[in-house]
């Protein structure tokens, strides 16, 4: 890792074969992904200029690769705005356009939910037809980024109804547990989830109802306390629908049905 005190230093060659490390092995490997985090550590106008560079590859790797180190340039924990925001914002919007294939077009969408510019909603919103199911995944993610904005809200409940469980699951975390954002068509698509087959997404749809303090996730809830190994958000849901600020450490799933039970006299 390139400490702070060198970052501003560090030469074309070393660049260069950072970059190159980013395409070894399969994408979703380790290896390549710790090089496009250091580069996104190192963050200067170089790597910026470097990952433009690669963005106009024939290459769809490298063109993904790109939009993966652009996505988050320059962020870290101690650091949390993005590098050249608007350049980002211009040169993965532009890319966008004209991008067909699946790999770097779901990295430049995930790319714009990071750099947050709220013009990307509508540059976005399209893709929830798109026929591949990672590109739809991407977005999702994504609109997460922008889930107070109604063109992001309508276009996540879309997603919510998705084929694929995990692009459902993240629009309905998205309008769910992130977005402040209430009416009908949200509270339709959150109840339309707890009978999803995919239990990550009922779990967020209970949440996102009980957040809306919506007494129609009841049933659902009351069940999936059951379980009393019932996971933290369960609890959290019941709580919130309790109307509690108390910490989910602090309640076990039986007395937050019972209390549930009481309240609501079920």
């Amino acid at each position: 890792m390139v400490d702070e005190t060198s970052r501003a230093h560090i030469n074309a060659t070393a660049l260069d074969e950072l970059f190159a490390k980013t395409l070894v092995g399969d994408y979703d490997d380790d290896a390549p992904w710790a090089a496009v985090h250091e580069l996104r550590h190192i963050g200067t106008q170089e790597v910026f200029d470097k990952a433009v560079e690669w963005c106009r590859s024939a290459d769809p790797i490298k063109r993904a690769r790109a939009a993966d180190v652009i996505a988050q340039l320059g962020k870290t924990a101690g650091r949390p705005e993005q590098a050249f925001p608007d350049d980002s914002f211009i040169v993965i919007a532009s890319l966008i356009k004209t991008e067909t294939d699946p790999q770097p077009l779901s990295s430049e969408i995930q790319a714009l939910g990071h750099i947050g510019n709220p013009r990307a909603v509508r540059i976005l919103s399209p893709f929830q037809v798109h026929p591949d199911s990672n590109v739809r995944f991407a977005l999702a993610c994504a609109l997460d980024n922008f889930a107070n904005d109604p063109m992001a809200v309508d276009a996540l409940i879309h997603l919510t109804h998705d084929e694929d469980e995990d692009v459902r699951d993240w629009a309905t975390f998205g309008i769910g547990a992130l977005s402040k954002a209430d009416s009908p068509a949200i509270r339709e698509a959150l109840l339309a989830r707890l009978d999803d087959s995919f239990e990550d997404a009922r779990q967020e749809a209970i949440v996102g109802l009980a957040r809306l303090r919506d007494q129609r996730a009841l049933p659902a809830l009351l069940s999936a306390l059951e379980d009393p190994d019932a996971p933290d958000i369960i609890v959290e849901a019941a709580l919130e629908m309790l109307g509690l600020s108390e910490s989910a450490e602090e309640w076990s799933p039986e007395q937050c049905a019972e209390g549930l039970r009481r309240k609501f006299r079920r």
